[in-house]
């Protein structure tokens, strides 16, 4: 593990910047983009476009570590290069950003409220690769629908089962447990969530740190123990739909939880836009989340 690395994610500022749209969700990346379904044809070419999304975003002058403190990427996005070097390589080296991974294949069929992840093949090939490009730490979504608590405690369960085995090749899993904001029930499903993340947590052994992705809570605080649990290196939040406004709004009044935003970073950042008017765009969307990411 680079120790540089777990220094600027323990102790750094600024927020996780979620790149990492996969096959299932790209097609609304690029229509949000301004790049609609007709644009393209097979998945090869509508990689290679969000790719060119990705890069414009990645190189723009206002995207640094002064205030983006990681950013989550696909494994394709790994695999593929900017400017001549890796991207998580050149997200190190030439911006000062934590280089994270994807690693989930979507999710299961909803089951007792939740849904769990889909089987991962080759999971420990993917992650020596990940550790050849210079990649920290990786990322698995699961999503919570209900306060069921079969099925709270088999995603946390499922959750924790795979950052052992992330924690075994010397990277730093991050557990993302996502509770629907539809929820009829979500109070009550956030308080299933945190004493079954809790319960895990505490059986974590020293050096076994983990960083967790969270949807905002309904009660301000609410994840104050997590924070100060000491297997937890950061919380972030997921804006899970909200409206950057909005996820910002609550992002500032649950002081130390940092945001790792996809959709409410990129919203109103279009193809269309010459390159002042993008980076500007980008500036007012990054100052915003730094923002509510620093109380």
């Amino acid at each position: 593990m680079d120790e540089r690395m777990l220094s600027r994610i323990r102790t750094g500022t600024g927020f996780i910047a979620a790149l990492d749209q996969s096959g299932g969700s790209t097609p609304k990346a690029l229509r949000l983009y301004g790049v609609e379904e007709t644009a393209y044809s097979g998945e090869a070419e509508m990689f290679d476009l969000i790719h060119e999304m990705r890069t414009r975003i990645i190189t723009s002058p206002v995207f640094d570590g002064e205030r983006i403190l990681a950013s989550i990427l696909f494994e394709q996005t790994m695999d593929r290069e900017i400017g001549g070097r890796g991207v998580a390589e050149y997200l190190w080296t030439q911006k000062h950003v934590v280089p994270l991974l994807k690693v989930d294949k979507g999710l299961e069929p909803e089951a007792d409220g939740a849904r769990l992840m889909k089987p991962i093949p080759g999971l420990d090939g993917l992650l020596d690769r990940a550790k050849r490009h210079g990649v920290f730490g990786t990322k698995m979504r699961s999503v919570v629908l209900t306060a069921d608590d079969t099925g709270v405690s088999s995603v946390v369960a499922q959750q924790f089962e795979v950052a052992r085995q992330i924690l075994a090749a010397g990277l730093v899993p991050v557990i993302e447990p996502e509770i629907d904001i539809h929820s009829p029930e979500k109070a009550a499903t956030e308080k299933l969530l945190k004493d079954a993340l809790l319960s895990h947590l505490d059986g974590l052994g020293a050096g076994q740190d983990v960083m967790l992705k969270l949807t905002l809570p309904e009660q301000d605080g609410y994840h104050r123990e997590l924070l100060e649990h000491p297997r937890v290196l950061r919380v972030a939040a997921l804006s899970g739909g909200y409206s950057r406004a909005e996820a910002n709004a609550r992002l500032t009044r649950n002081p130390g939880v940092i945001a790792s935003f996809s959709r409410a970073l990129t919203e109103g950042l279009t193809v269309s836009l010459s390159d002042a008017e993008f980076d500007a765009a980008l500036d007012a969307s990054i100052a915003g989340i730094y923002a509510a990411s620093s109380t």
